[in-house]
């Protein structure tokens, strides 16, 4: 891999008008640094250097991930680490070798790529490969996404293997970001195989619930949704998502067993973290019907009923990450669906300059009934362009 110097990046010149900068890459920078359990920290630290095959990113845009929380609370990762990961930017420099991209380029990236030959991509679980599981999005110390920070350096295996995607000019940074977490929501409901005389019950209407309640809804399902604040079902009210369970005054079983002629929710998706909901969810489902555990990422026990499974076939699974064969379709939603009723920044709540990291990722621990998305902009009001 080739160095690139200080004094090259300092060279290299950034063009992009609507990005509302043209300046040179500076030696360092500032990123929100992790820092220990709940440690989170504002500093100065160098401008990652890029290599053959790699490309800098300068970050205008990167949503705060439930993911993300996790790692900053559990302590599940060492530190010191810059996360963040749901990124959209331009293009501050190409590494040499690299065909496709220019300075200036709009673009979101992944910082997972699965290598699409091995025996986990053969048998369609890619978020199981080998390669996928290596992180190749930094803005130094270990690879850990690196979106809260100004600029991130993308590894070759991404750019190579098609990681990187262009935003048409139309497109605002914003809606970009959301390529990411929507791949990994649409995967998970293309697992279910919905019918159109389906019942689905999603848990849970926080960006991601939301976003899998709109694509239950656009694949001809029926789609009832739950949560506890009603400011949310206001937004899934924007989605055309009306069928609305309130959990905090209505019984969430008994309603989808009223809304299905007594037989329960032909599909349930949990998308709320913890164990606590699982009973739930497999209560409301109906005989033979499925539940679909997304936000169950840390490891840990549940107690459920074995013969839910086997006498009344009801079947449990999950879906974790992203899916590249579908990323096509993705960003046909997402790019195409900004000016056609697909508007996903309708769910952003909050905006953080990166100076605020700390604030931003302590609103998004705390969900209340007024926040959703909360994303960090590096350099203020450039996610909306």
């Amino acid at each position: 891999m080739s160095e690139v110097t200080s004094e090259n990046r300092m060279a290299t010149q950034i063009s992009n008008p609507k990005f509302g900068i043209e300046s040179k890459i500076p030696a360092t920078m500032r990123a929100a640094v992790y820092r220990g359990v709940n440690d989170m920290r504002v500093e100065t630290v160098p401008v990652p250097q890029i290599g053959s095959g790699e490309l800098l990113i300068k970050v205008a845009t990167c949503g705060v991930c439930g993911t993300d929380l996790k790692k900053i609370h559990t302590g599940s990762h060492s530190a010191p680490r810059i996360f963040g990961h749901e990124i959209a930017g331009v293009v501050a420099q190409v590494g040499e070798g690299v065909t496709g991209y220019a300075l200036g380029d709009r673009v979101m990236t992944f910082h997972h790529v699965p290598c699409g030959e091995c025996y986990y991509c053969r048998k369609h679980t890619p978020a199981q490969c080998p390669l996928y599981k290596k992180t190749g999005a930094t803005a130094g110390f270990e690879p850990s996404g690196g979106g809260f920070a100004e600029y991130m350096r993308v590894m070759d295996f991404v750019v190579a293997k098609g990681g990187v995607v262009h935003i048409p000019d139309e497109v605002p940074f914003e809606q970009a970001a959301f390529v990411e977490p929507l791949n990994t929501v649409m995967k998970g409901v293309k697992m279910l195989h919905l019918a159109a005389d389906d019942t689905v019950l999603v848990i849970g209407q926080g960006p991601i619930g939301l976003m899998h309640a709109a694509l239950a809804r656009r694949a001809g399902a029926r789609v009832l949704t739950s949560d506890l604040f009603a400011e949310r079902h206001a937004i899934a009210a924007k989605f055309g998502l009306r069928d609305q369970i309130h959990a905090a005054t209505e019984d969430v079983v008994k309603r989808a067993f009223a809304e299905t002629e007594g037989r329960g929710a032909d599909a349930v998706i949990l998308a709320v973290g913890g164990t606590a909901l699982i009973k739930t969810a497999m209560d409301a489902v109906r005989p033979g019907g499925r539940v679909m555990l997304f936000a169950q990422t840390q490891h840990g026990e549940a107690t459920i009923d074995p013969a839910a499974v086997c006498v009344d076939e009801k079947t449990l699974l999950g879906s974790y990450s992203s899916s590249f064969p579908i990323l096509g379709e993705v960003t046909s939603l997402v790019f195409g669906g900004y000016r056609d009723g697909f508007n996903l920044t309708q769910l952003i709540s909050h905006r953080f300059s990166l100076e605020e990291a700390v604030e931003a990722i302590e609103v998004a621990s705390h969900p209340t009934a007024n926040s959703m998305k909360i994303m960090i902009e590096p350099v203020p009001g450039a996610g909306a362009e």
